[in-house]
Parts: structure tokens; C-alpha cells; sequence
């Protein structure tokens, strides 16, 4: 059975490196090449070469292999280019590959980059005292980027927005409409999307180039080297990405975030807004909550499927706990149950896991790639243990916002749709309350019955509005 599967990837696999290496050759004069595939959403090489002599390595990012953001690879390159020009520590741009479509740019080295959610459940990051003194330096560096004139970027492709609605929800919309293109309808996302567009921040007129990502960057010692992945960076609030370092805390290790926010505003950064900031932490997840959920539905080649569910489940819940923030709502605290007994089950997906795990390993199925295939297996045993409790207060808590008792999963989020394209800010608590439930089921299964309160896959959004009063 996996014998096509793998040798489509092998030739698909092997044309990707000739490509690559006849393209390095070609532009940069490089010999003696080495491509190591890296672990992430989309195809990412690390070349090592000889070039004039010496060994140089260069970072090659290709196109993500199905739709997880409305932007296409030429904007991230002009965007990049434009930060480089205009003296950002990011990678130089030396040029494209036409096929694949790929960036080639200098290597650039530093630590300290998890890429994905499991990676940082299965490697948690430290604040160290050389990390902290380089998280204030992004400070100084994020304000500095946020006082780049936007008409610089405008020039190279990124849309000027106007007005405080545009400001503020322009990039939200342009990955909303996304789930129409694809066919998928999806009650929390008509939940967010309805709960921005009626909350705007008043008054809110400031614009700059937001990374899109806050928070991706290297940095060797005290030093930052260079900041990452702009992919998605767009013309925006600046608070957007303050909002945006505050939501990948403490999932990436970040420190002190209200410390390092201060240290923004102080060395020049836009003043602080927290209300703002506090909105667009809604926005953010909301934005990052897309991917995910188009990534379940992809069976091409490449992605992460359970990287995608764990992803769904924690962005969900968090993008609830930062709601419900601003709402004063004060949420449920759920246990998990004793699991349910799936013996038949549990033996098919053992013998799916142990084919996968006997599968050789080549230059085009690496460990880690491997590794990806024998997470669904594992994965799904977990969650049969526990399907019959998630289907049940499913059911249970959409059947007490909306009145009405339903017999399946399908049937319920169809009614939940439709209820909350009817709902006015007056259900805004009990919807809130209804998602996090919801997503906050997932995250336990994903932690399992033996995680401790620290897992993170559990991990609580910090508040953010106290700090208004300091």
C-alpha cells in the first residue's frame, strides 16, 4: 500500500534536488551540494557548498504545498528585500528558483526557532540570560521596522489600508475568504470573524509593516542575528504584532512579555495601546486558526495532519481565553474523564504504526518525516478513547446555547451556524464559553490523562489588560 505513495515521493523528491542544485550551480557558482530537508509546514532546505573555495550554506524556502494564507511567494520575497534594504537584521535575497518555486537567500546562523506547536511540546524553550538580552534587542528592532515609511512596502506590493476598520481587519478578511475558495464553513470562524468586524478599535490610525509572525528570531549570545519568516507580514495596527509576541507565549518560551513591551514603547516603539493589543490577540489566533483547518482537510503531498489538530485545539482555546479577556467572562475548568476501552480499534492502528515505523528511511522519508506519518496512528488511538465524551458535551453545550436537542456532530455545527449568524453581542458569553468547552476537550485528550498542569498543551493565555493601570 505504500510502495506508490513512497516512490512518487522519491521522483517528485529527486526532481525538487536537481532543480535546486542545477539553480545553485547555474546563479551562484556553487559545487560539492548537500540539501538537508528542514521540519516544516512548507518545503525548507539547508544547502551546504563550496563556493569561491570556501564552504557557504544558504536557506532555500519553496511554496507551502496547499493553501494556508492569501499571500504567494513573490510578496514574501519583496517584502523581505524591502526590510533588508532598509537595514532589518533578515536574511539577503539572492535570488528565485523558478522550479520548484523556491527563495534562495543567505544562511544565517542562531538558535532558537521551534517552527511548530509539537516541536515545542517535545523540546520546551528556556528563557536564558543571553535570550532575554536578545528579546529586548527585537524590541528596539520591531520598533525601529514599525517606523519604516509603509509607502515603502506599499511601493513593492503590500496593500495600504485606510480607515480604522481596513487597519485593522484587511489581512483578517483576506484569510477569511479563504474558507469560501475552498468550500469550508466552520462555526467558530463565523463566531471570530462576526465578533471583529462589530469590535473595532475606535480611533486606532497608526500604520506600519507588521512581520505578520512576531516573535521568530535567532539569536547567538545577546545578539540577535536575524528575525524570520515574513511570509504573511502586511501593513497593519503596529499592535498587531505585540499582539501577535503575546500569543506565542508561553508556548515558545517569550519572558516577560508586559516587561518587553514596555522596552518597545521605551526605546522608541509606538505607545502602547493595550485594549488594541488585547483585540488583535483575538485577531491573531483567529488568522492562525485558519491554516490549521484548511491543512485537515489536505491530502497532498507534504504538512503535518496532527501537527494541523493540535494546532486547531490550542489556537481555538486561546483565541477564547484572549476573548473572553476583554469580555470579562470567567470560564469553565474541565477534567478528563476514564477512557473508554477501544480494544479493536487500538490493534488496527498498532499494526498501521508498526508498518510505518518499519518503513526504510531515505534521503526522501527521513526520520522525522517518518516520524510525521507514525504521529496519526498515535493520535487517533488516543482520541478513540476519549470520542464518546467529546461527542456527547459537544452535543450537550450546543444544544444549551441554542435550545435545541440534536443527534450528531454534523447536525449540531450546521445549527450552530446558523444561530450564530443570527446572534447579536448579547450571546457573545455563552458563545465564548461554548468554544473554549469545545476546545479545551481536545486539548486534554491531546495532553492525555497523565499531563500535569503545565503541559503545554494546556497552556493559559497570560492577561494582558491589567497592565493598563502600571
Amino acid at each position: 500500500m505504500h510502495r506508490p505513495a513512497t516512490a512518487a515521493q522519491l521522483e517528485s523528491h529527486g526532481q525538487d534536488r536537481a532543480s535546486l542544485d542545477h539553480w545553485l550551480e547555474d546563479n551562484l557558482g556553487c559545487t560539492d551540494i548537500v540539501l538537508h530537508k528542514q521540519r516544516r509546514w512548507r518545503p525548507v532546505w539547508r544547502a551546504v557548498t563550496k563556493r569561491n573555495g570556501a564552504v557557504q550554506e544558504f536557506l532555500l524556502k519553496g511554496d507551502r504545498t496547499w493553501p494556508t494564507h492569501p499571500y504567494p511567494l513573490d510578496y514574501e520575497m519583496r517584502m523581505q528585500r524591502t526590510l533588508h534594504e532598509n537595514g532589518m537584521p533578515i536574511p539577503a535575497i539572492l535570488g528565485t528558483c523558478p522550479e520548484p518555486n523556491t527563495i534562495v537567500m543567505e544562511w544565517v546562523r542562531g538558535g532558537r526557532d521551534p517552527g511548530l506547536i509539537q516541536e515545542a511540546i517535545e523540546n520546551a524553550s528556556t528563557m536564558s540570560d543571553d535570550r532575554w538580552q536578545a528579546s529586548l534587542r527585537y524590541m528596539e528592532i520591531l520598533g525601529e521596522m514599525h517606523h519604516i515609511p509603509p509607502e515603502k512596502f506599499a511601493a513593492q506590493g503590500a496593500f495600504l489600508p485606510t480607515g480604522t476598520r481596513e487597519i485593522a481587519l484587511h489581512n483578517y478578511e483576506r484569510f477569511h475568504a479563504m474558507t469560501t475558495e475552498q468550500g469550508i464553513t466552520d462555526p467558530f470562524v463565523e463566531f471570530c470573524v462576526r465578533w471583529l468586524r462589530r469590535n473595532v478599535p475606535a480611533d486606532r490610525a497608526a500604520i506600519a509593516f507588521v512581520t505578520g509572525d512576531c516573535g521568530q528570531f535567532l539569536s547567538d549570545g545577546p545578539d540577535v542575528t536575524c528575525i524570520l519568516d515574513v511570509e504573511i507580514g502586511h501593513l497593519a495596527d503596529p499592535m498587531r504584532d505585540l499582539a501577535c509576541f503575546r500569543g506565542r507565549h508561553p508556548i515558545e518560551n517569550m519572558g516577560d512579555v508586559p516587561a518587553l513591551f514596555r522596552h518597545y514603547e521605551k526605546s522608541g516603539g509606538h505607545a502602547l495601546d493595550y485594549d488594541a493589543i488585547a483585540y488583535h490577540t483575538v485577531g491573531f489566533l483567529g488568522e492562525a486558526y485558519y491554516g490549521p483547518l484548511f491543512g485537515l482537510r489536505e491530502t497532498g503531498r507534504g504538512g503535518d495532519w496532527v501537527e494541523s489538530a493540535v494546532q486547531v485545539a490550542m489556537i481555538g482555546r486561546r483565541c477564547m481565553e484572549a476573548l473572553a479577556e476583554i469580555i470579562g467572562l470567567e470560564l469553565d475548568d474541565i477534567r478528563l474523564p476514564e477512557p473508554e476501552s477501544t480494544p479493536f480499534e487500538d490493534m488496527a492502528l498498532e499494526k498501521l504504526a508498526a508498518d510505518i515505523a518499519r518503513l526504510e528511511e531515505t534521503e526522501a522519508l527521513q526520520d522525522w518525516q517518518r516520524g510525521i506519518m507514525l504521529s496519526i496512528p498515535g493520535y487517533l488511538r488516543t482520541r478513540g478513547h476519549y470520542r464518546g465524551w467529546l461527542e456527547r458535551e459537544d452535543l450537550a453545550d450546543v444544544a444549551a446555547v441554542i435550545g435545541s436537542r440534536l443527534t450528531s456532530l454534523e447536525e449540531a455545527d450546521l445549527a450552530l451556524l446558523r444561530y450564530i449568524k443570527r446572534a447579536g453581542p448579547e450571546q457573545d458569553a455563552a458563545l465564548t464559553r461554548l468554544f473554549h468547552r469545545r476546545t479545551l476537550r481536545h486539548c486534554l485528550v491531546i495532553a492525555g490523562p497523565d499531563a500535569g498542569p503545565d503541559h503545554l498543551a494546556l497552556a493559559r493565555m497570560e492577561p494582558i489588560l491589567n497592565q493598563k493601570a502600571r
